[in-house]
């Protein structure tokens, strides 16, 4: 009777907590209404106005006349795009930068961040962070005169080969250099959210692991992956959503007319037609049909992902 009369007593706590939180925001909902007008209006002024612009898609748009002004095209330039000779070799450079990138680069911060578990002083570790945190900070722009200027004929990979191949212009070797690029600068910022989640690794399973006579990958295995297995799956779906989305800042930036024929890329096209040939209407088009491809990837992925994982997905 002592044990039924005590059981109650959290869930009553809570509920009065509750209680009182839910009539304190009602007594003070201006505040709340203050706090949150500033992002609201940002987000819908920002995220939600913009994409009335993708109407322009579908008109041959002219600036000067408006987007309602401007004559209505439909589908045309989505067909004059899958039907360019050009289309299959910008997807499939974008998808082979973008897949490749994913492969290589997606298990870069998760072994990082294993790696950096097993370092004991907190100092080391600390200092270790710092470095591979500090690319992260580097403008794209400069990250790109960086390679430049390393990969040039007279450069310091060169100079250690000891031959003059001047590597920018190789077709063949775009896309090693800017995945092993976008590695270096991210893998270290991106383990932070791995090292977090190990950090709910049971010590005491760990422990017992190791007198067990467990080896470091058979630790990783049972004690500090099921720590960081749904992290993982979420970060992995919204990577796949993400696969079209090659940054086209930095394949800009690398690109060379000598190196076209891989760094031609569905991004940096949209580019060269929208704002440098003024072909408004197709580059949205081309665009808009870049965003429903990551849409269509990021939806099938996370219902795979629901299937194999019970039920788990974004």
């Amino acid at each position: 009777m002592n044990k039924a009369s005590v059981k109650p007593a959290p869930k009553a706590g809570f509920n009065r907590t509750l209680h009182n939180t839910w009539v304190y925001v009602r007594q003070h909902w201006q505040l709340y209404v203050l706090f949150m007008l500033p992002a609201f209006a940002l987000t819908v002024i920002f995220r939600y106005i913009p994409m009335g612009g993708i109407a322009i898609a579908f008109t041959d748009y002219n600036p000067i006349r408006g987007i309602f002004a401007s004559d209505w095209v439909g589908f045309r330039h989505f067909q004059r795009f899958l039907s360019s000779p050009d289309f299959l070799k910008y997807l499939v450079n974008t998808l082979k930068l973008s897949v490749y990138g994913l492969l290589w680069g997606f298990p870069a911060p998760i072994l990082l961040a294993f790696l950096l578990n097993r370092i004991l002083s907190q100092k080391t570790k600390q200092n270790i962070q710092l470095v591979l945190y500090m690319p992260n900070f580097i403008s794209v722009i400069v990250l790109c005169g960086i390679v430049r200027i390393l990969l040039s004929p007279t450069g310091m990979i060169n100079s250690l080969l000891g031959t003059r191949t001047n590597f920018m212009t190789m077709p063949s070797a775009f896309r090693t250099i800017y995945i092993a690029s976008g590695i270096w600068q991210g893998a270290g910022w991106a383990s932070i959210i791995y090292t977090a989640a190990l950090s709910n690794a049971s010590k005491d399973q760990k422990e017992a692991a190791i007198i067990d006579g467990a080896n470091i990958v058979q630790q990783i295995i049972a004690v500090e992956w099921p720590a960081i297995k749904d992290t993982v799956l979420i970060q992995f779906i919204m990577s796949v959503g993400n696969i079209m989305s090659v940054g086209f800042e930095k394949a800009y930036a690398l690109q060379t007319d000598l190196n076209l024929g891989t760094s031609e890329i569905i991004s940096t096209y949209v580019y060269k037609k929208g704002l440098l040939d003024g072909d408004y209407g197709f580059s949205t088009a081309v665009g808009l049909f870049n965003t429903v491809i990551n849409v269509v990837l990021l939806v099938s992925m996370n219902a795979i992902v629901k299937k194999m994982n019970e039920g788990k997905g974004i």
